[in-house]
C-alpha cells in the first residue's frame, strides 16, 4: 500500500511544483566549489530548512554563494534520531534540503536513513543531482566496462579488509573503493599482493588545487605514494577487471 499523502506544502524546483512538502537530496562539490550547480543553489535558496552533515562546513559553502537558512545537523551519528526532526519540519509543511560534506548524500556519506524515514511518510524525496567522486573518477578512467562495483569505504580491520577485496576481484570486474590518507598504503600494500597484474587508477585531491590521477599496478603506486614524506588528502580507487597491458 502506498503511504498517505503529507500536508500540502510549496515545493518548487526550477518551475516544478510538489504538491505537499519536499525533501531535496542535494549533491555540493567535492572539492572546488564552482562545481555547484544552478539548480543546486536555486533549491537551497528556496528551502525554508538546510539539513546536513556538518554545520560549519555547510555555513561556509552557504556563506560563499550569499545564502542565509536555518541549518540543522543530520550526520552519521545521529542521522536516525534527527530524521524525526526533519519529518517533522516536513509535516508542518517547510521544504528541507539535505547536503553532506562533499558530493552527492546517500554515497558514502549520510542520507539514506533520511530518505527512507522521510518517504515512509508519504514525503516526496527529489534528487538535486551534481558532483560525484565515483562518477568523477569512472570519466577519466577509459574503462568500458558495462558493471562497476561501488563499494565506499572498506573495513578498517586487516583481515575484513583484505577479505572483500578477494571477493571483489574474483568477480573479475572493475570496481572503485575511497579510502583515507591514513590507510591508502595499506589498502595498496593487500592489492600489490592479491592482484598484481591488474591496472588501477588513484584519484586524490579531486578537483581541488592539487588534485591528481595516477595509473598504474598496484605494486607500482604503492612504491609511488609509500615513498612521499607525506600524504595527503581523500583518496579514490578504481580497480580495472584488466590486466595492465
Amino acid at each position: 500500500m502506498l503511504n498517505p499523502p503529507a500536508r500540502v506544502g510549496k515545493a518548487r524546483s526550477f518551475g516544478v511544483q510538489w504538491a505537499m512538502a519536499t525533501l531535496f537530496i542535494v549533491a555540493t562539490p567535492i572539492g572546488n566549489l564552482e562545481d555547484i550547480t544552478m539548480r543546486a543553489l536555486s533549491t537551497l535558496r528556496s528551502v525554508a530548512v538546510v539539513a546536513c552533515e556538518d554545520t560549519r562546513h555547510t555555513a561556509g559553502l552557504m556563506n560563499r554563494f550569499g545564502i542565509s537558512k536555518r541549518l540543522i545537523s543530520v550526520r552519521g551519528a545521529n542521522e536516525r534520531q534527527a530524521s524525526g526532526g526533519v519529518c517533522a519540519l516536513l509535516e508542518e509543511g517547510k521544504d528541507v534540503a539535505y547536503v553532506s560534506d562533499a558530493g552527492t548524500p546517500g554515497i558514502s556519506d549520510p542520507g539514506s536513513a533520511l530518505v527512507r524515514a522521510a518517504r515512509s511518510k508519504g514525503f516526496p524525496v527529489v534528487p538535486i543531482p551534481g558532483p560525484s567522486a565515483l562518477a568523477a573518477l569512472l570519466s577519466v578512467s577509459g574503462v568500458e566496462s558495462k558493471s562497476v562495483t561501488f563499494e565506499g569505504f572498506l573495513s578498517p580491520k586487516p583481515g575484513k579488509r583484505r577479505g572483500r577485496l578477494r571477493e571483489l576481484l574474483d568477480r573479475e570486474e572493475a570496481f572503485v573503493v575511497y579510502e583515507s590518507p591514513f590507510r591508502i598504503v595499506k589498502l595498496l600494500a593487500d592489492l600489490a599482493d592479491l592482484a598484481p597484474e591488474r591496472s588501477v587508477l588513484v584519484g586524490r585531491e579531486m578537483t581541488k588545487v592539487h588534485e591528481e590521477y595516477l595509473a598504474a599496478t598496484a605494486g607500482e603506486l604503492l612504491r609511488e605514494i609509500a615513498a612521499r614524506t607525506k600524504i595527503v588528502g581523500e583518496f579514490a580507487v578504481l580497480v580495472s577487471r584488466r590486466k595492465m597491458a
